[in-house]
Formats: C-alpha cells, sequence, structure tokens
C-alpha cells in the first residue's frame, strides 16, 4: 500500500502552523481562541511566501477580525448567512460599493486558506471542534461589478482631435517663451517631449518619469526608427509588493522617435549636466510625478479639457488608438505591461468607425469566401 506522504511528514512547531495543533498530546487552554490565532499567524506567512506588501497583509488581517467581532463566531462556524448579514450591514452603514468588493474578497482568501486541505486547519477543527471550515462567500452573495467598464472617468482616452489639440498647445507654449524672452523656454520644451513620450509608448507617470537616455534601443526589425526603436521601462507597477517589474516597449510612431532623437541630441544637452535622467531639472534632479500631473492639468485646463482628466488618459489614449489602427489586442497588451487582457480592455475606448470598419472587414471576408 502506497505511503501518504503528508501523514510521515513530522508535525511543525512553527508559530501559525496547523500541524502543532495536531501533534499528540497537546492540550489547548483556550482552544478557539488559540486556533483563531493560529490560523491568522498562517495566513499572515502564506501571504508573505506570496510577496504581499506589509500593509495589504495587515489591512486584510483587520477586516477577518472585523468579520470575527460582527459575526461573534469563530470561522469553523461560519455561514453564507453571516456573509449577507455582514454584507448588508456594510451596505447600511455607507460603505461604497468598490470597498465592500474589498472586505468580501479579503474575507473569502481567508476562508480558502483555512478550507485548503494542505494547511489541514479541517484536522485541527474536527479534533477540537467537530466541525469543519467551509468557504461561505460564493457567486451568489458577493458584491458584483456595478457595469462592464470601471475605469475611472479621469483615465477616459482622448480623441485624436483632443490629443493633437494638446500637443499643439504643448508646442504652441514652447514657441511663446522662447519668444518672450522668459526664463522656462528649456522646461516648457522638456515637459512638451515628455508628454508626448508617455503617450507614444503608453506609460505610466512614474514610468516615464524613472526614464534614463540609456534606455532608448535599437530595433533590428523596425530600422527606420533608428536607436530609438525600443523602449526599457525599468520602473513599471510592481506585482503584489514585488520590485518593479521591467518590460520593452516597442517604437510604433516615427514622429515620436524623431521627437526623442532631437531632444536627446539638441536639446537636453542645454542642461549641462552628467546626469543620466530623460528629463532634468535645473537643479540636476530628475522630474517627479508630481510635477507631471500639475503641468499636465495646466496645459488641459488651458485647452478646455474636463478637470478631472490627468495624465493617465494619454496612457489609456495610446492602448486604444493602436487598437484602432489595426494592431493585434495582445500585442497591445504587452506593450502596456499588462498580465491579463481583460485589465487591457479597461483602458480601451475604440470609436464607433473603429467598429464599423472591423465589422465591415468581417463581412466582406465572409462573403468572399463564398
Amino acid at each position: 500500500m502506497p505511503v501518504d506522504p503528508v501523514a510521515k511528514k513530522p508535525a511543525s512547531d512553527a508559530k501559525g502552523s496547523a500541524d502543532r495543533f495536531l501533534s499528540d498530546g497537546v492540550v489547548l487552554l483556550v482552544p478557539e481562541e488559540t486556533v483563531l490565532e493560529g490560523m491568522i499567524d498562517g495566513w499572515e506567512t502564506q501571504q508573505r511566501a506570496r510577496m504581499l506588501a506589509n500593509l495589504t497583509i495587515e489591512r486584510r488581517t483587520q477586516i477577518v477580525r472585523r468579520l470575527v467581532a460582527f459575526t461573534n463566531d469563530y470561522p469553523w462556524n461560519w455561514s453564507s448567512m453571516d456573509v449577507e448579514e455582514w454584507t448588508a450591514h456594510l451596505v447600511d452603514s455607507g460603505v461604497a460599493h468598490s470597498t465592500v468588493r474589498l472586505y468580501q474578497m479579503a474575507a473569502s482568501l481567508f476562508c480558502a486558506y483555512i478550507t485548503d486541505v494542505r494547511y489541514r486547519w479541517d484536522e485541527v477543527c474536527q479534533r477540537y471542534f467537530r466541525v469543519h471550515p467551509v468557504q461561505v462567500f460564493h457567486e451568489w452573495n458577493t458584491v458584483v461589478h456595478r457595469g462592464e467598464y470601471e475605469g475611472r472617468p479621469g483615465n477616459r482616452p482622448l480623441t485624436r482631435d483632443e490629443l493633437q489639440a494638446f500637443f499643439d498647445y504643448c508646442d504652441e507654449r514652447v514657441n511663446r517663451v522662447g519668444l518672450s524672452g522668459r526664463k522656462g523656454w528649456l522646461a516648457s520644451y522638456r515637459d512638451a517631449t515628455l508628454f508626448k513620450v508617455i503617450y507614444a509608448w503608453g506609460l505610466r507617470r512614474r514610468e516615464a518619469a524613472m526614464l534614463d537616455i540609456v534606455d532608448w534601443t535599437a530595433n533590428s526589425a523596425a530600422k527606420e526608427f533608428g536607436r530609438n526603436g525600443a523602449l526599457s521601462v525599468r520602473y513599471g507597477k510592481a506585482l503584489n509588493g514585488g520590485p518593479p517589474r521591467r518590460r520593452t516597449v516597442l517604437t510604433t510612431m516615427g514622429w515620436a522617435a524623431e521627437a526623442v532623437a532631437e531632444w536627446v541630441t539638441e536639446i537636453r544637452p542645454l542642461y549641462d549636466t552628467d546626469h543620466l535622467a530623460m528629463w532634468p531639472t535645473e537643479r540636476r534632479a530628475r522630474v517627479g510625478t508630481e510635477s507631471i500631473s500639475h503641468r499636465f492639468a495646466e496645459y488641459r485646463d488651458a485647452i478646455g479639457l474636463e478637470k478631472h482628466l490627468g495624465p493617465r488618459c494619454l496612457r489609456h489614449s495610446y492602448a486604444t488608438h493602436l487598437l484602432e489602427d489595426g494592431f493585434d489586442h495582445l500585442f497591445v497588451q504587452q506593450q502596456l505591461g499588462h498580465s491579463w487582457g481583460s485589465t487591457t480592455a479597461i483602458y480601451t475606448s475604440v470609436g464607433t468607425d473603429y467598429k464599423n470598419n472591423a465589422l465591415r472587414r468581417a463581412l466582406d471576408r465572409a462573403f468572399t469566401a463564398e
């Protein structure tokens, strides 16, 4: 008969391990509280192993403790009705829709942990309480998304006319400041190029702010862009508390490659700095994300765009315009650095012309095939 490797595994005395409660001869003076704390400790250990941020772990633990306090019962006794009453209480208290969903997700993950047989909490509960924990969060008692699109209005993509007006204002400001002889021409030129780069490579604010001039390389598959055929993004959005993620974004717009080349070779050297930062300041520092937001808001207001629009809308515009121009969805997803296509879908809002053209192409192929 084959031997169960789990059964042969020696019990662990590690804090938060279910195994220590299964050791022979263990007597718990306050079993309910002791097991509850062991579950929470074990769950925190599991989350740290996944490289989650300490703040995330702390907040999730607080949510579980709040649910324990609300139900006045222990997790192995929870039922679906407890979830529904707790949710109703949160809604009646004025908690936002998205926050309720966040609370439910955290508690659901905790339930998934204690019901996973690999962690043996079911055995612990059977030994001490003659019950076993169950997953009480399911599709019938959890909050659903309000709509197919939940992106923030301030992140909507700009139309091509709005984008052109924005870039025209950037360039006009450079000319106006230069003709006036006032200080700030170099900074205006820098900011104009910065916004063009954010759009043309679909960058987040921090990704753009942390660029260095050495991050640009040639792409043998697109020699027409010269040494600016690809951009190495070194400070991409971290995943679950991990280090910044890196990705390479391929150049797709020739006018943007020309703007970068002019900035690096002709304009940026006027800062007279040995710093590698792509966007230096007069104090030889690096342009910050708040400065990017402030300057974007200034230009946005000057051309009459909505007050809630932020620089992130340039990244959304990039994704939308690539799709409208016929680029493959997977290509756009990889350019943006998204792990899931559903995330890219939130970024995009293709126009009616694009959808009609896509329909026409599909119909033409279908009828031609006949």
